[in-house]
């Protein structure tokens, strides 16, 4: 281990499946602020890649545990690439949030595929994963995990915003840091463009010569979970079993379903942040700059955007970051975001050709 300084690379998937983000990142372990991405890059799925994770919710235990190893076989290939394009060499350990397949805390599931083993068997290195399990067992939502990131890299800002598949949100209320899912955003807005032929609509242009369904948007805000109190989150069951059923009964013009689920998000987004000039806004929902124009418009603030590296990578800065706290035996998940009976240190080690 470096002495003052920790090199890591942290790698995440998210549920709209943009492909798999990687960051070489050092760290100052006296003052974790001061952090440096070095390299970091998006690697797209095949076409049969995204299609096996956007099906396998579906797939049996044995089918699910083949899936494990395969992917992590894959990141393993992947990681291995990142580290001879950047010639790395100064590797402490390799911190992986692998892919949600399942999510459903309130049964106490959880699985993110990804094998540790395989990945440290391929790399030759240190592996810390599966960060959510051992908070989905200590009764929390296993969700989201970001948050101790925002508390100790991103303090200087009000509220912390992640637009992926799902937003969410954390911010610091009565000396506690608060989180939680607030709505879907890409995992809906991918699935209709895609119909159309395109992975995401650039910009928002397609939504933007939509009409809003009032109908529509009045049953989507009108849905339970957004009544729920904190701690909470989503999973692509929820959509899948909820949201796009009902979008399929009131709508099937997708420019139309475009623009009124653009309208639920800024709605849903901006009575959170509403007033509030302080906000750190990243992922890839961030390039939609119409979605941001709605939201600016129901939240009153103007927005300003950061640096493209943490748009782009804050997510796997953080699961990094999260391996570095896991490693050092600190407290690396919050009772307070996921309703867990305690705060803890969550994510398991591996070690390469253990037998």
């Amino acid at each position: 281990m470096n002495i003052g300084s920790v090199f890591v690379i942290g790698l995440m998937s998210g549920t709209s499946l943009d492909g798999i983000d990687l960051v070489y990142v050092k760290f100052d372990k006296n003052r974790y602020q001061d952090f440096d991405i070095l390299h970091s890059e998006t690697v797209a799925y095949s076409e049969k890649w995204k299609s096996t994770l956007q099906n396998a919710i579906a797939f049996s235990s044995d089918a699910l545990k083949s899936l494990d190893i395969a992917y992590g076989k894959l990141l393993g290939e992947v990681l291995n690439g990142f580290i001879d394009k950047f010639n790395i060499d100064n590797i402490d350990f390799i911190a992986s949030h692998g892919h949600t397949v399942l999510h459903q805390p309130q049964d106490g599931v959880t699985l993110q595929v990804g094998d540790g083993q395989t990945i440290a068997n391929a790399t030759n290195l240190k592996v810390i994963c599966d960060f959510r399990t051992q908070d989905v067992q200590l009764g929390g939502q296993g969700a989201p995990l970001v948050p101790i990131g925002d508390e100790l890299l991103f303090s200087d800002y009000g509220f912390c915003l992640n637009l992926g598949g799902f937003s969410n949100i954390s911010f610091h209320k009565k000396g506690s840091r608060i989180a939680y899912d607030i709505c879907p955003v890409n995992i809906v807005l991918n699935f209709y463009a895609n119909k159309l032929g395109v992975d995401y609509d650039e910009s928002g242009k397609i939504a933007s010569k939509g009409k809003i369904n009032k109908e529509l948007l009045e049953k989507l805000n009108a849905l339970s979970f957004y009544t729920k109190a904190p701690p909470k989150s989503l999973g692509l069951e929820w959509v899948q079993e909820v949201v796009f059923p009902l979008i399929d009964q009131l709508e099937t013009n997708v420019s139309s379903i475009l623009r009124t689920f653009v309208e639920h998000i800024a709605m849903q987004i901006g009575s959170v942040i509403a007033g509030s000039n302080s906000v750190l806004i990243t992922g890839g929902g961030v390039f939609n700059s119409f979605l941001l124009e709605r939201i600016a418009f129901y939240a009153h603030i103007k927005i300003t955007l950061t640096s493209s590296k943490i748009i782009d990578f804050k997510e796997a800065l953080i699961f990094a970051f999260l391996g570095l706290l896991r490693s050092d035996g600190k407290v690396n998940c919050l009772k307070s975001v996921t309703g867990a009976s305690k705060n803890h240190s969550s994510g398991e080690i591996f070690y390469p050709n253990r037998k």
